[in-house]
């Protein structure tokens, strides 16, 4: 098991509420470029975040990139 998968658990098959919430948290948890290099949009950490790897994993795990998303709203 990855990391990744060991600290953000996506369970499988990924529910509507899953994707819903995801979807969601990337793009709150989105990057944004500071001097010191990318951070969280939403808590200013090292860009990507638990709450960004873990909806990035999900997404992925229900078949889907960010690109199947469209532009966030």
């Amino acid at each position: 098991m990855s990391a990744v998968l060991a600290e953000s658990p996506v369970l499988t098959p990924v529910t509507d509420e899953d994707l819903t919430l995801a979807i969601h948290t990337v793009r709150v948890h989105a990057p944004e470029l500071w001097p010191q290099g990318q951070a969280c949009r939403s808590e200013r950490v090292p860009y990507p975040c638990r709450p960004a790897r873990w909806a990035h994993t999900t997404i992925h795990a229900a078949g889907l990139t960010e690109e199947h998303l469209g532009e966030p709203a």
